[in-house]
C-alpha cells in the first residue's frame, strides 16, 4: 500500500486529494497545524480513514520528524497562505509560509526520505502581468502580489532541489480551481454564498471589486487528479493545469444569479475597497503538455461548476435556518 503525506490536508485541494488517494488504495497521512480550535470540516468524513499528524511549515524540526516517521512514497505540499488580498496586508507571513515553507518541507524530504516523490502547488498568479496569452510552462513570470512572488520562490526552489539533489520534485502550475469546499473569502465562493443568501432573504446586496478581471476557472476535484498523475511519470517535470477557457468575474456573477432565478444587476455593488493594489487582468492556461503527457482533461465545465456551488450554498444555508 503506497503512503502519501499531504500538507494542507484540511483545505479544499487537500480534502479532494485525500479522497482520491484513498480510492486508489493509498495510506494517507495528513499534516495539520496545532491550533486551539477544530478546523477539519472538509475532512471530517475521512478522519477514521487517514492519519493526522501535527507539524508547521514555519518549523523545520517538526516537518523533518513527520517525514522521517511517515517515510512516504509521495509528498504533496498544498499548505500555504493562499489568499491574495491577505498577502498584501501580511506580506512577511505570506513569504514565511508560501515561500520559505516550501524550502523547509523540501529539506525535510531531502534529509529524512529522499526517495519520496514531491509535489509543489504552484499557481497561475505567478504569471501576473502576463506577457503572452495563453500561458504555458515556458511563459515568464511577472507576479503582481506578495502571494504571487512567494509562489515564484516556491516554484524555483522546487526546481533547484530537483536539479541540485536529484529529488523527484515537480510543480503543478494550477490555474483557479473552485468547488463547494472553496474558502468563503475567495471570489467564486463569495459570489455563490451571496447569491444563496439573497435568494433566501438573508441579504440584499453583494459587494464586489473588479468585475472585468478574467480567470481560467475549473473544478478542484479534476485538478487533484492532475497532481497525482504528475507523480506517476517516469521523470519529474512541471505542468500547467487549466481549462484553456476564460470567464470574467462579471460572467461568474451573471451565471450564479441566473441559476437562482435572480438578476445580478439588482443586487451587485462595485466597491473600491475590494480592488487589489495591483490587478491581474487575464489568466488563461495552455495545458496542452498535461493533455499530451498526463492524459489529463477537465471533466466539469464552468456553468456546471457554478451551479454546483450555488446549490451547495443554498443547501447549507437552508440547513442552518
Amino acid at each position: 500500500m503506497p503512503r502519501a503525506l499531504i500538507t494542507g490536508v484540511t483545505g479544499q485541494d487537500g480534502s479532494y486529494l485525500a479522497e482520491l488517494l484513498l480510492e486508489k488504495g493509498y495510506e494517507v497521512v495528513g499534516v495539520v497545524r496545532r491550533t486551539s480550535h477544530h478546523s477539519c470540516e472538509r475532512i471530517d468524513h475521512l478522519l477514521d480513514r487517514i492519519s493526522i499528524v501535527a507539524a508547521d511549515l514555519l518549523d523545520q524540526h517538526s516537518l523533518t520528524e513527520v517525514v522521517r516517521a511517515a517515510q512516504p512514497d509521495e509528498v504533496y505540499n498544498l499548505a500555504a497562505q493562499s489568499y491574495v488580498p491577505t498577502s498584501f496586508s501580511q506580506p512577511v507571513l505570506t513569504g514565511e509560509f508560501t515561500a520559505l515553507g516550501v524550502t523547509r518541507i523540501l529539506e525535510a524530504v531531502r534529509l529524512a526520505c529522499p526517495t519520496a516523490r514531491f509535489y509543489q502547488a504552484s499557481s497561475s498568479e505567478m504569471f501576473g502581468k502576463v506577457i503572452e496569452t495563453p500561458q504555458n510552462e515556458r511563459t515568464p513570470f511577472h507576479p503582481r502580489s506578495p502571494y504571487g512572488v512567494a509562489k515564484v520562490y516556491g516554484h524555483w526552489i522546487t526546481v533547484n532541489y530537483r536539479e541540485s539533489y536529484g529529488l523527484y520534485a515537480v510543480s503543478g502550475i494550477l490555474f483557479n480551481h473552485e468547488s463547494p469546499r472553496r474558502g468563503i473569502e475567495f471570489v467564486t465562493r463569495k459570489v455563490t454564498d451571496g447569491v444563496a443568501r439573497i435568494k433566501l432573504g438573508k441579504a440584499r446586496e453583494l459587494h464586489l471589486g473588479n468585475l472585468e478581471a478574467q480567470r481560467d476557472w475549473g473544478f478542484a476535484g479534476d485538478y487533484v487528479e492532475a497532481m497525482w498523475r504528475m507523480l506517476q511519470q517516469p521523470a519529474p517535470s512541471d505542468y500547467v493545469i487549466g481549462t484553456g477557457t476564460t470567464q470574467s468575474v462579471r460572467r461568474l456573477v451573471e451565471v450564479a444569479f441566473a441559476h437562482a432565478g435572480l438578476d445580478w444587476r439588482d443586487h451587485v455593488v462595485t466597491d473600491q475597497a475590494h480592488f487589489r493594489p495591483a490587478e491581474v487582468d487575464l489568466l488563461r492556461a495552455d495545458a496542452s503538455k498535461a493533455r499530451r503527457e498526463l492524459g489529463w482533461t477537465p471533466t466539469v465545465g464552468f456553468e456546471q461548476l457554478v451551479a454546483m456551488m450555488v446549490e451547495a450554498d443554498l443547501d447549507r444555508l437552508k440547513g442552518s435556518q
